[in-house]
């Protein structure tokens, strides 16, 4: 369990002191001789990304080094908070766009409104500026979008004599059949802390996370909306999925590729891991590319149903020692070149005029149409206090464990409303 006390503290008063930075210990950030540390979270930034990274800015800046040092999603948060206050602050890091409020308003990040034109202008993703923006200024662009699509077992779909659902209730009850048709194998492979999957069922019924009112901010999980969203979420956790009731959603290849997975909804670029070749570090299953389906996650009434949009923002720490070498490295990450990449390794590029690098598979398609009715978390500075504090996780655990729905949702309100107007 992540620390609850950091969700108190606050990210905001965590990074007080690096508000009055704007570029560590050498402000002209003109050192010949630098090394850049850039902070990637997950894996999802592929190898041919990060070596084209690194050999183009020491290319540019000879004499100087770039290290990608991975982290992991887990924590972030509070690693960030710790991290960028410090005097061994990372150059360039990469935070979740429902993260990124947390840091723009609280002076962690540099300033980037007079590089915003230069980075991309309005090519850029506008949720995503939105997202990296404070007070009108620019302090973490867009680096990547994705939406959730639900991947499929082809063979046992047919087996079981189903198709593929057009309503939401007709994907839970899919669930629930090929499940009790395949003892041992998840219908909808849902863990007990995937909170992110848990969203369109909220979203769909007619509720919603918190809403504001002014400068006040409401918890909303115990409204009757919301507590319909719930209690399918819980159906489908103890009914269609055998999935870990206190695990989280990474690597959901393994299970997949373990052949305990009949349908799983996910960020688009899993289907990267689940085709990973064998002699891969992380190896998938390419033998199952022929079998491999996918979908966009069905709405209540038809169409697709309102999803999570993933993605990240990156930026540059405001105590990095070297900040224009620091701002070279996120340019270079914005280039048409590099973000190319990332389209073609199935994440949605940072630049709206590069949309068609995702390819015109099948995989692409469904994400287009996801991605079309995509929603975000709220905007509050604080809403990375929630994440980090691990309540989410921690109710929908107790969700899946088959707890009370209306009385776990009132007391996840009472403490959610206590971080966003503390």
């Amino acid at each position: 369990m992540r620390k609850i006390a950091f969700a108190a503290l606050g990210v905001a008063a965590a990074l007080t002191l690096a508000g009055c930075a704007s570029g560590g210990s050498s402000a002209d950030g003109g050192d010949e001789s630098a090394d850049i540390r850039v902070w990637l979270a997950g894996t999802d930034t592929p190898d041919e990304a990060r070596e084209y990274l690194k050999t183009t800015f020491e290319a540019d800046h000879p004499g100087s080094t770039l290290t990608i040092e991975e982290q992991s999603w887990t924590g972030l948060v509070d690693k960030l908070t710790t991290n960028l206050s410090g005097s061994d602050s990372p150059d360039v890091v990469e935070v979740g766009n429902t993260q990124a409020a947390a840091f723009t308003s609280s002076g962690a990040f540099l300033d980037l409104t007079d590089e915003y034109e230069e980075l991309g202008g309005d090519d850029l993703l506008p949720g995503f500026v939105e997202a990296g923006s404070y007070d009108g200024s620019f302090f973490a662009a867009p680096y990547y979008s994705g939406s959730r699509v639900v991947f499929y077992k082809k063979d046992l779909l047919a087996n079981a004599g189903l198709s593929v659902p057009t309503t939401l209730d007709e994907y839970i009850a899919n669930g629930e059949a090929l499940a009790a048709a395949n003892p041992g194998v998840s219908g909808v492979y849902f863990p007990g802390q995937d909170w992110y999957n848990a969203l369109p069922y909220i979203w769909e019924n007619g509720g919603e996370i918190a809403v504001q009112d002014g400068d006040t901010w409401t918890s909303s999980f115990s409204t009757p909306e919301s507590i319909a969203g719930l209690e399918q979420v819980q159906q489908v956790m103890t009914k269609a999925s055998v999935a870990p009731k206190d695990g989280n959603e990474t690597d959901a290849q393994v299970p997949f590729c373990a052949g305990l997975i009949a349908n799983v909804s996910a960020p688009s670029w899993l289907q990267g891991s689940i085709l990973a070749p064998a002699d891969s570090d992380a190896p998938g299953c390419p033998e199952q590319e022929d079998n491999l389906g996918v979908y966009a996650l069905p709405g209540k009434d038809g169409g697709a149903a309102q999803v999570f949009a993933g993605g990240s923002n990156i930026a540059v720490a405001a105590k990095s020692a070297h900040p224009e070498l620091a701002t070279d490295a996120l340019a270079i990450m914005l280039s048409d070149e590099y973000q190319t990449i990332l389209g073609e390794n199935g994440l949605i590029p940072a630049k709206l005029s590069l949309a068609d690098t995702i390819g015109t598979d099948e995989v692409a398609k469904v994400q287009t149409a996801a991605a079309a009715n995509a929603k975000l978390t709220p905007a509050s500075p604080k809403w990375a206090d929630v994440e980090a504090s691990g309540l989410l996780q921690d109710f929908f655990v107790q969700i899946a464990q088959g707890g009370d729905v209306a009385s776990l949702a009132k007391d996840l309100d009472t403490k959610i409303d206590a971080i966003l107007n503390g």
